[in-house]
């Protein structure tokens, strides 16, 4: 079988590619990346592909903070369209039986693979693009905060892939639920739950410290994260020695709101080193992810793998991850005081955190890293080309 990829940066498509080559179908894969960053995902070079370019105008004009929003999303869109063309005058010569594109991108490409006889999947890392977007203008109302520039050509765009693909793959029954939702048949819609890397997340010999409890939040500090639920939620938290890390840059948008909220015991690291945030997981009582939209965030079987339980909500996918009150908790979305009552249950137990962090490493380990996510594509793949 012979698979070629095309993705937006990195995201988890190396990880599929890693074992599409290993059972020898990985023909090429296609990213927007330059070489120089790619390389050390470990992929041998005649295997990847780059478009560069109008990616890392992007890159540049977002970094610097000075560019309205509305000239970076139309650098965006203009990206994701050569990128396509690019990869569409390519394939000819890939004569693939699939070809798998991340989502928003390989909508001219796919056509041509589907005429030259091919499959076209739509590999989707989160819910759908419109049902995205209704739940996250929902948080900007709901906590007052100015919302993101509208980009109607993105969800047409995203909702014409939809329409063409042949088959779409998402990482939990969450997202799959919103396509549903939103008029796809759930027969086009396969879930493919993610991996995780065991080399790089272990547990550690800094585990959390008597008396203290520690709690990690890792993702953006965003309002599609829930972040004002958890800062409400940990506030009201009894404990004398409590404390919050929260891990990941901070929004924009969020920084006028974040002086509104509660932010006694909490620490704001921004981005930090993968080797880092493993640390901080091994020694840390509970991860906490309140999302309101996700679709399925792979920092959960990251902290499982280092023997931190996961307090999550349903909106991040955990139910395709673990089961609530083996290895963490699933609570529902947007509910400040079912987090809280979940924060405190664990604090006021430390041997149910003891338990509950055996089993969460206990469980990721039986996945098997990303081999199982690669043994559900490989099987997916048999039976959408019958080959």
């Amino acid at each position: 079988m012979r698979v070629v990829q095309a993705v937006f940066g990195v995201f988890h498509h190396f990880e599929l590619a890693h074992q599409l080559h290993r059972r020898h179908h990985l023909q090429r894969i296609y990213s927007t990346f330059p070489w120089a960053r790619l390389k050390r995902e470990g992929l041998p070079h005649d295997l990847v592909r780059t478009f560069p370019i109008l990616n890392t105008t992007e890159y540049l004009m977002t970094r610097t903070g000075r560019v309205p929003a509305s000239i970076t999303a139309k650098i965006a869109s203009w990206n994701a369209l050569a990128f396509d063309r690019y990869t569409a005058s390519k394939i000819a010569d890939e004569k693939c039986d699939a070809f798998i594109a991340i989502s928003g991108a390989g909508l001219v490409t796919g056509a041509r693979v589907q005429k030259e006889g091919g499959i076209f999947i739509c590999d989707r890392g989160s819910t759908h693009q419109r049902f995205q977007e209704a739940v996250v203008l929902e948080e900007y109302k709901r906590w007052a905060v100015p919302p993101p520039i509208a980009k109607p050509h993105i969800t047409l765009r995203e909702e014409a892939i939809y329409a063409q693909a042949d088959a779409i793959t998402v990482p939990s029954a969450t997202a799959k639920r919103s396509f549903i939702q939103m008029g796809v048949s759930g027969d086009r819609v396969h879930v493919v739950p993610y991996g995780v890397r065991l080399d790089k997340f272990v547990p550690m010999d800094a585990r959390p410290t008597s008396g203290i409890f520690n709690l990690l939040f890792a993702g953006a500090v965003s309002l599609r994260k829930g972040i004002p639920y958890l800062l409400e939620a940990f506030a009201l938290l009894n404990h004398p020695h409590k404390h919050l890390t929260v891990v990941g840059s901070i929004a924009p948008d969020m920084r006028p709101l974040l002086a509104r909220l509660p932010t006694k015991d909490v620490t704001f690291t921004g981005s930090i080193a993968q080797s880092e945030l493993a640390r901080m997981m091994a020694s840390s009582d509970a991860l906490v992810l309140p999302s309101v939209e996700e679709g399925l965030a792979l920092v959960q079987g990251q902290a499982m793998a280092c023997g931190c339980p996961v307090i999550a909500t349903v909106a991040t996918g955990a139910e395709d991850l673990f089961a609530s009150e083996t290895e963490g908790f699933i609570i529902p979305d947007r509910d400040t005081n079912a987090l809280a009552a979940r924060m405190q249950q664990l604090a006021d137990d430390p041997a149910l955190q003891r338990r509950m962090s055996d089993a969460a490493l206990m469980h990721v380990r039986s996945l098997g890293g990303w081999d199982t996510y690669g043994d559900r594509w490989d099987a997916l793949l048999h039976k959408l080309t019958a080959k």
